[in-house]
């Protein structure tokens, strides 16, 4: 689904490298994303891999976000 060079611009863009991006992804197939905690959970498993902080602001955008299905299809474009 996703090629070398997207996992490339991932990479360059947040430090975290593919394994860890692709265990990542089976987890989150794991996760129940309509159930909030387990979003907040996420977004702060994410935000300590990447070293990034994100505000309580952000992190209730992107939770409401993904509550209302409002995220972008193409993923490639986000980077």
């Amino acid at each position: 689904m996703f090629g070398d060079s997207f996992f490339k611009k991932v990479e360059k863009k947040t430090n975290v490298d593919k394994d860890t991006i692709l265990s990542l992804a089976d987890k989150l197939q794991e996760t129940d994303i309509k159930n909030e905690t387990a979003i907040r959970d996420v977004i702060k498993n994410i935000s300590q891999m990447t070293g990034r902080q994100v505000s309580k602001e952000k992190e209730d955008k992107i939770v409401n976000a993904i509550l209302k299905d409002n995220i972008p299809k193409d993923m490639d474009k986000m980077f």
